[in-house]
């Protein structure tokens, strides 16, 4: 099967409503999309927390029962996949605890990039993690009553931390909202019946009837409480702008505006400036549901080739828990994706997806419109070819399972079995944007990495902690280790 990459997380926060988490349930609900795996809810009445937190789907997570017991006028939520920490309960967020700031909640989106050398520190001076997430590191930050010899306070914390982070936070009496300096995570502001309201995109807000207000700044901290909103700029110097570029293409839901541009629009764009960078004549264009759907009609309003649904999507499809094999892998494709042969016939095919990662389900996409019968198979993708692996957050693999970075064109080409094959270039991606290139992270596809970080770093510690694990001392482990270096 072919690799999907998996949306990082979602976040929701809301202050001074009178159904906090009844609003904090359907805005997580607008926010599925950006994570299927776990969701939880942590509420304050003022004086103590409520929490609720499960595996699954929202729905599945929370009843009518669960949410009246969610007391109190603010709420955080979260919805994740699993980009750092396995998929496990005990890693669902938020994440509470105790510090010298009271009780105190986080729900967190992103990846820290030297997230395993703070951990290291933190753990080097007694401090015990009950996750495997980042969020966990955060926490035990904000508890350091020093950091780097300066009071500590949530300024200081973020200035430890690096990587990427749009965060939500709960205290017993605020709602906090917090972006990274590089900005690589949405985070945006809204308001409903005189509450202010936090999310990581705009189409929570419609759900619940919000009014959105401005997104929160890189490096910004908005503190949330009964005289209102204040703002912090944690960064005054100045950072580079690295928004998550692959927002537009893939992750967010096509309703949602991010820095003042709405998804589908963008993607549509993407889908015009692909006609106009790879004319091809053809008589029908269709998309890979439901991602492509824009870019397709985009290539369609720009080569006024008529535009056909031919892939049928079920929107009720889980995970095969059949062993692998030709005829499951078959399976697996066909009843996510079902194609409505009529429509191909015959007919010179322009088929429009968003990505390709791994090209497996590419394939047989492909082979599905010939053995339709369709007389060409063009295949169109609209983001250039991922090159790199994502430290920010997004679960795509190494360079050794991204086909493109082992793989020429043509030899991609001829995998798929299609008679050509086009990607979008960085140029028109950020062209379709309508935004300058210095506003994004693009480093999956051209490998420059806004926030350095060194892998080895990583692995020099893990493997000493897999030494310490098999019972090694802790100074035989690392002069072990570094004979290994050596």
């Amino acid at each position: 099967m072919q690799y999907y990459p998996k949306h990082y997380c979602g976040v929701f926060g809301i202050y001074g409503h009178p159904n906090a988490a009844q609003r904090t349930y359907y805005g997580l609900y607008a926010l599925q999309h950006r994570g299927e795996e776990s969701a939880g809810i942590v509420t304050s009445d003022g004086r103590r927390f409520y929490e609720n937190r499960g595996m699954g789907l929202v729905s599945q997570i929370f009843s009518g029962e669960a949410l009246k017991n969610l007391h109190g006028t603010t709420a955080i939520g979260h919805t994740r996949y699993s980009t750092t920490g396995s998929s496990h309960l005990r890693n669902a967020q938020p994440l509470t605890g105790n510090c010298r700031l009271g009780q105190i909640a986080i729900a967190h989106n992103g990846n820290l990039t030297n997230a395993v050398k703070v951990r290291d520190e933190l753990e080097a001076q007694g401090l015990m993690f009950q996750t495997s997430v980042d969020s966990e590191i955060i926490l035990n930050l904000l508890a350091q009553p020093t950091l780097r010899g300066n009071d500590n306070n949530l300024s200081e914390t973020m200035r430890r931390i690096e990587g990427a982070y749009s965060l939500a936070i709960l205290t017993q009496r605020e709602l906090i909202g917090v972006r990274d300096p590089h900005g690589f995570r949405p985070l945006s502001i809204g308001m409903v019946d005189g509450a202010y309201v936090l999310s990581s995109e705009t189409c929570a807000f419609d759900l619940i009837h919000a009014k959105f207000i401005r997104d929160v700044e890189p490096g910004e901290i908005v503190i949330i409480d009964k005289n209102g909103l204040r703002s912090i700029q944690a960064f005054p110097e100045h950072q580079r702008r690295a928004f998550c570029i692959f927002e537009y293409v893939y992750f967010a839901r096509p309703d949602s505006t991010i820095a003042n541009r709405n998804v589908y629009k963008v993607r549509v764009e993407m889908g015009r400036q692909l006609a106009r960078e790879h004319p091809i004549d053809a008589d029908v264009v269709i998309p890979v549901p439901d991602s492509g759907n824009c870019a397709a009609l985009g290539y369609s309003l720009e080569s006024k080739i008529p535009y056909e649904m031919a892939f049928v999507r079920n929107h009720y499809v889980g995970r095969s828990f059949l062993q692998p094999s030709q005829l499951i892998r078959d399976f697996d494709v066909r009843v996510k994706l079902n194609l409505i042969n009529e429509l191909v016939e015959g007919k010179r095919v322009i088929v429009v997806d968003d990505s390709i990662v791994r090209g497996t389900t590419s394939k047989m996409r492909v082979k599905n419109l010939q053995e339709a019968g369709a007389k060409e198979v063009h295949v169109m993708v609209s983001c250039p070819p991922h090159m790199n692996p994502c430290v920010y957050g997004i679960d795509f693999p190494d360079r050794t399972k991204l086909m493109a970075a082992s793989h020429s064109l043509e030899e991609i080409r001829k995998f798929l079995g299609a008679d050509s094959l086009s990607y979008l270039s960085k140029e028109g991606l950020v062209k379709a944007t309508g935004l300058p290139k210095d506003n994004f992270c693009m480093a999956c596809y051209d490998g420059d990495y806004p926030v350095p970080y060194d892998p080895m770093v990583d692995k020099h510690i893990m493997e000493r902690r897999k030494l310490e694990a098999e019972g090694l001392g802790e100074e035989l482990a690392r002069e072990e280790l570094q004979t290994k270096l050596l």
